[in-house]
């Protein structure tokens, strides 16, 4: 199986909920809108890079339900091999309930379900790849797991730890690029990216073992940290949010893709903001992503940015 990326993830049903608000503690409201469709954290990145071209594989786990058929069939017809992921017959397929507000913004809960069973192709499976993905809605022995896979094929290991807890003492040097939140950042290094200098945002890097570190802003765009300790801010598109869930991993598919062909890390960060910007303006999470025709026709895309692709 020779790809340009491997994710070693999630796959979740999403049922999203839009409504004018969020709900404070105790509150009803009524919804406005439903949706049910595919998710979780590595599915959608597997199938955010899989639209924008690139060779994909996705392993994880999902149950021997309707829920597991039905993210399955979601992700393969996005272009993703779907040949890694198990099947477990007595848990079901994991679960996120979210609720989008009038601004785009989300609060989302989400239950494990078969994602527990989630494991790494072996180091001696037929796999090889340039870029080797991990994330953390799956178990510590999975992310360590998808760290072996990418040393045994020579690829880079790009580690998402979110939701966050602490890196495994396994994987300690063995992460090519961190890519990270600013609110993880902060939970993870003490680090607040607007107010840190560079040098701190470079120690941070260091202190978290990683080769490289990336920090998404959101609507503010991302920070690439390179293992020179060179800081390198890069600006989001503006757009109008209609749903935000999910640009997160838009942008981590879009930079494993631009990655495993051969983009340097600030052109790579560059196009990854621009995906995910792209994404909130679409509601849900993997319908919202783009094909690079579809990216290319978005006359919102800076000339700095089409300039890259």
């Amino acid at each position: 199986m020779n790809l340009d990326v491997v994710v070693v993830g999630s796959l979740n049903l999403d049922r999203t909920y839009t409504m004018p608000m969020l709900p404070d503690a105790g509150e009803t409201l009524h919804a406005t809108g439903t949706m049910v469709s595919s998710g979780g954290k590595g599915a959608n990145q597997a199938v955010a890079a899989s639209k924008l071209g690139a060779r994909v594989a996705l392993a994880g786990a999902v149950g021997c339900d309707d829920a597991g058929d039905a993210v399955l069939g979601a992700v393969s017809r996005a272009g993703v091999d779907t040949s890694l992921v198990r099947r477990i017959p007595d848990a079901p397929t994991g679960e996120a309930v979210i609720l989008v507000d009038g601004e785009g913004r989300n609060f989302i809960v989400v239950t494990e379900g078969a994602n527990a069973a989630a494991v790494a192709p072996e180091p001696s499976a037929a796999v090889e790849a340039k870029v080797v993905v991990g994330g953390f809605e799956v178990r510590d022995e999975s992310v360590i797991g998808a760290a072996a896979l990418a040393e045994s094929v020579g690829a880079l290991f790009v580690l998402n730890p979110s939701p966050f807890r602490p890196l495994p003492a396994a994987i300690a040097g063995r992460v090519d690029v961190l890519v990270v939140n600013e609110h993880e950042l902060a939970e993870a290094a003490g680090v607040d990216v607007d107010t840190e200098s560079d040098a701190a945002l470079a120690s941070a890097r260091a202190d978290l073992g990683a080769a490289a570190l990336v920090v998404t802003l959101g609507a503010r765009g991302a920070v690439a940290v390179a293992d020179d300790g060179s800081v390198v801010r890069v600006p989001a598109v503006t757009v109008q949010a209609t749903d935000t869930s999910g640009a997160g991993d838009a942008f981590m598919g879009a930079l494993v893709a631009r990655m495993a062909a051969g983009a340097s890390m600030v052109d790579a960060v560059a196009f990854a903001a621009a995906v995910g910007s792209y994404s909130a303006t679409n509601p849900g999470t993997q319908l919202s992503y783009p094909t690079l025709a579809e990216l290319e026709g978005w006359m919102v895309l800076p000339p700095a940015v089409r300039r890259r692709m």
